[in-house]
């Protein structure tokens, strides 16, 4: 199947265990505020209630549609910082994301790339001037900074940034605020926080680039394998995912940890960087065929798709019809968390923006309507408050 094919998807295979979650629970689900004060009453937080209603542990623990916060509560804060992480949680989003990339001593670290020249303030440090340089990073050239080039005590002295001003404009009032964290820090803080709240914090943990990094010598597999089973997150009902654009990452952790493992998928035409290094011709539209998705569950227990995956958009940008792949996956029991979305006109389909300011919101709720209606079981969304309360209408009908 490639992303033009058409073909209505029906409900999910966990659709109507979300319903029933989120029906009882509905409210308490859409806003932060809501939540905690439901918290304070009743000695419960709404995603202990849904965790409850669900049964058990687990990936069936999770209410659907299952917000991830994209990066954090991207939308609001710096990406990838501790702020953002925390914003996130607070406004009760289900999972929230980690991607991860080494310093040059293999610490692993909590950035969307490895080039951090626009994620940080590293081009303010003259001390390290000398350190940019051009890479080809999967085939892409690229000029700045880069994580592999520093070690974990340097990367410290930096601090973050927002990574998309021109968009997110009140986002910069945050810049400086915070570190790059190191995954081993937003454990330890996910554990602190889920003894506050008395229930586990849900993580959504991506390898990047990981066959770059494996012919650096600095594998992210085997780190971040360590670093699950010294916190306890290795088992097949632990509390995240592990996920990677590269198949093979996703394949290499099955042996290493039971913890359940995603792989994402890029637009139709595009090969992920593991078979290009290795020749195999297959490319996205390959692996979102039946047999692709049956090869996929052989080593993983889901997929996350861009959403143009699920729907597609037309020459001008509107939403067309859905295409069979939230039947095809459910039919290999895997689940979908397509990314991303956001708040902005710029970033939504063009059926769904309002007025002519890109950076404006659009009608976002109906967007997501449109998405959940095809069944999928969660969804990335850099406005986690936003997309929560969407799953709440969504629920109820």
């Amino acid at each position: 199947m490639t992303a033009g094919q058409s073909g209505t998807g029906g409900p999910g295979r966990r659709s109507l265990l979300g319903a029933a979650v989120l029906g009882a629970g509905g409210a308490a689900f859409g806003l932060g505020g809501t939540a905690r004060a439901a918290e304070r009453t009743s000695g419960a937080t709404a995603s202990t209630t849904a965790a409850a209603a669900a049964g058990g542990s687990g990936i069936g623990s999770l209410p659907v549609p299952t917000v991830v916060a994209h990066r954090g509560a991207s939308g609001y804060r710096p990406e990838h910082t501790l702020g953002s992480y925390q914003l996130a949680l607070d406004m009760g989003a289900h999972v929230i994301e980690q991607d991860l990339v080494p310093t040059k001593d293999g610490h692993l670290v909590c950035r969307h790339e490895n080039d951090i020249t626009g994620t940080t303030d590293v081009a303010d440090h003259p001390e390290f001037a000398s350190r940019k340089t051009t890479k080809s990073v999967d085939g892409v050239s690229l000029t700045g900074w880069f994580t592999e080039d520093f070690t974990l005590a340097e990367l410290q002295t930096l601090r973050a940034k927002e990574r998309i001003p021109k968009n997110r404009e009140e986002n910069t009032l945050y810049n400086g605020r915070w570190a790059v964290p190191t995954f081993e820090e937003v454990l330890r803080w996910a554990e602190s926080e889920g003894r506050k709240r008395g229930r586990p914090v849900w993580l959504h943990i991506e390898t990047k680039h990981p066959t770059y990094f494996r012919k650096l010598g600095l594998g992210l597999e085997e780190p971040l394998a360590k670093l699950l089973r010294k916190y306890g997150r290795h088992e097949k009902n632990s509390p995240n995912f592990v996920q990677s654009f590269e198949p093979s990452s996703m394949e290499r952790m099955s042996k290493l940890i039971a913890a359940p493992r995603v792989v994402l998928l890029s637009n139709a035409s595009s090969r992920p960087w593991d078979f290009v290094e290795a020749g195999d011709p297959r490319t996205v539209a390959d692996l979102i065929k039946p047999e692709g998705l049956k090869w996929i569950a052989s080593y993983a227990q889901g997929i996350g798709p861009t959403l143009d995956l699920v729907i597609p958009r037309d020459t001008e940008g509107r939403l067309t019809e859905p295409t069979t792949l939230v039947r095809d996956a459910h039919a290999e029991n895997l689940v979908l968390h397509p990314y991303t979305m956001r708040n902005e006109n710029t970033f939504l389909p063009v059926d769904y923006r309002k007025g002519t300011d890109p950076n404006a919101y659009g009608d976002v709720f109906g967007a997501l309507k449109a998405y959940f209606a095809t069944g999928i079981d969660g969804i990335f969304s850099d406005n986690p408050d936003t997309a929560l309360l969407a799953a709440a209408d969504f629920a109820r009908g």
